[in-house]
């Protein structure tokens, strides 16, 4: 009997130290971001005898996934268990995101109350659990973290959790001195110096981040997330120097793909993967990548997004609607990018197969759910100044002022001079010629504040004093058409003075751009401005008649004056020819 009571012993030790093991390997395979390895390991070790801490670990791993049922349940199970308090940590994380700030602290008070001074992993838990928190909260984890400092000062999972947090604070200098810390203390802690990198990244000097991320794939060519760093890094350079973009977005791709081989190819890791394959514009991969999610789950609404995404930007409208209505009628966490997407697919269908005709109930539906996204995400309004540019090029003006309307109404958006102008020509073009019953006064009062828009930005930009001179003449405001052609004009001749002065000619004796016909200076070759004085002789022409046409009522010297010089310009303008007829 005793001898089966030491066998007993002896099985029950040896259980203990193979789960220890197992929890030991699990930790490294979450730190690896092999998140169904984790899993495997943790699940099996609850199936064979209740484990709080491995039920922590598991709950942790739905909450990284974004499963947050599943977490509860993990949580919950771990509780009653050996070593179960720490699940107050997880639930607590569950509170912080539903928005319960008190009763996350309650949880988290339960876990520490009773802690040992040296019992650190529990406060860098809950540190985790205010930062990794919907709302982040990292001055909270930086106070929890102190705390557990002051007990074990040399800790170096103390001091990655402290540079994690800093970085969240965007406090570069604590947390490259945590980082480093962290990895000085123990150099088995790859992640601390893959962190010196991504405060590189952060602070754009991207070739530095790249061989700092080097550095780890020397000691670890195996740790797959070096390998999404990098993915990560080579997009942002892409995208903030143009000129490598497709070198770079490749060497993005490939680095992604490297890093999802290293991890797992479960249905998370795709959709992380799918996220960063929008990021890069890569959509016949995002629309494989998609099906191949489909095959793993059906009813995942996300896979919708994805699939509608992709098959917009590939040309199938049709299917880009169904998946991205399905999808948004589930009403599972939509983003403006689902909106912003919707809307492209509807405003391209309800352009006829003709390529001219447009349903204007379609078109008016897809601008409402863009401006829906831009609303919610400003940044948005960045990609409609090209769709805009390539509908207006198409003479699809009421497509192009609709998709520009929306793009406007962010102040923000690195383009918006430019699609403030194209609004205000998209209208003025839909509504010119059109007589009093038909004519759209409402978009032309927009057009002509978007065109002040401009002014307001640029006072010398000679253009949008021409558009808006337009603009008002639509709307029969003739004292303001007038005075913004006469400014249209000053601006016009500043900037070819300017450019005269530059090829260092004389104009003392220059009153008229008529001059500039002269030949009478020497050494100097009008071709080179010819190009230039033909675009703007119909513009000048246009203005000096409009300007003629308003004084003809009322001052019949000064109509005489300006239909006189539109006749300097061009002897054979005949609306000036026959107008002075008229005024004699």
């Amino acid at each position: 009997m005793s001898k089966f009571k030491i066998f007993s012993i002896a099985l029950l030790a040896s259980a203990a130290v193979s789960q220890a093991q197992d929890l030991d390997q699990a930790r490294k395979a979450i730190d690896a971001e092999q998140y169904e390895k984790a899993k495997s390991l943790l699940k099996s070790i609850i199936q064979t005898k209740s484990n709080g801490r491995a039920s922590f670990l598991l709950g942790n791993i739905y909450l990284t996934q974004n499963i947050e049922d599943s977490a509860k349940i993990a949580f919950d199970r771990g509780l009653s268990s050996e070593e179960g308090k720490i699940n107050n940590i997880g639930l607590g994380q569950l509170e912080l995101n539903s928005g319960n700030v008190a009763a996350a602290k309650s949880k988290f008070d339960a876990v520490t109350k009773d802690l040992k001074k040296k019992d650190v992993e529990e406060y860098i838990y809950i540190a985790k659990a205010y930062m990794n928190a919907d709302k982040p909260d990292y001055k909270a984890a930086i106070e929890v973290l102190n705390k557990a400092k002051a007990a074990n000062p040399t800790n170096a999972y103390i001091q990655l959790a402290l540079g994690d947090a800093y970085y969240g604070e965007k406090n570069q200098n604590e947390a490259y001195a945590a980082y480093r810390n962290a990895y000085q203390s123990d150099s088995s802690l790859i992640r601390a110096k893959m962190q010196l990198g991504v405060l590189l990244k952060g602070a754009k000097a991207y070739g530095e981040a790249i061989k700092a991320y080097d550095e780890v794939i020397a000691i670890n060519k195996s740790y797959g997330p070096v390998y999404r760093e990098l993915a990560e890094t080579y997009y942002l350079w892409a995208n903030n120097k143009p000129s490598t973009y497709t070198e770079n977005i490749k060497k993005a791709l490939d680095s992604y793909n490297e890093y999802m081989k290293l991890t797992d190819y479960s249905l998370t890791s795709r959709m992380r993967h799918a996220d960063f394959l929008i990021l890069a514009r890569d959509y016949v991969a995002l629309e494989a990548e998609a099906n191949e999610m489909k095959k793993l789950d059906k009813v995942n609404p996300r896979i919708l997004r994805y699939l509608g995404y992709s098959a917009y930007e590939n040309g199938n409208t049709e299917a880009a609607i169904t998946a991205l209505n399905e999808f948004i009628a589930k009403g599972t966490k939509i983003i403006p990018g689902d909106y912003y997407y919707l809307g492209l697919a509807l405003v391209k269908k309800s352009i006829g197969a003709d390529g001219k005709t447009v349903d204007a109930t379609m078109l008016k539906n897809g601008a409402a759910e863009i401006q829906k996204a831009v609303t919610m995400e400003p940044v948005l309004a960045n990609g409609l100044n090209e769709i805009g540019k390539k509908y207006f090029g198409q003479k699809l003006y009421d497509v192009s002022s609709a998709i520009f309307e929306a793009a406007i109404s962010s102040p923000t958006s690195k383009n918006y001079l430019e699609d403030n102008v194209y609004y205000g020509l998209s209208v003025f073009t839909i509504n010119r010629g059109k007589d009093a019953k038909t004519i759209d006064l409402v978009s032309l009062d927009k057009a002509d504040k978007a065109m002040d828009n401009v002014i307001t930005a640029s006072p010398t930009y000679q253009e949008a004093y021409l558009y808006k001179a337009r603009i008002n003449s639509s709307l029969e405001k003739d004292d303001v058409m007038a005075a913004n052609y006469d400014k249209y004009l000053t601006y016009a001749f500043e900037k070819l003075k300017k450019d005269l002065e530059k090829a260092n000619v004389d104009l003392s004796n220059n009153n008229y751009i008529q001059d500039l016909y002269k030949n009478t200076i020497k050494d100097f070759n009008y071709s080179i401005y010819q190009d230039e004085l033909n675009r703007l002789k119909p513009k000048l022409t246009e203005a000096y008649n409009s300007i003629a046409a308003f004084y003809a009522n009322t001052d019949k010297v000064k109509a005489k004056e300006f239909f006189g010089k539109t006749l300097v310009i061009d002897p054979t303008n005949n609306y000036a020819l026959e107008s002075l007829k008229l005024l004699k």
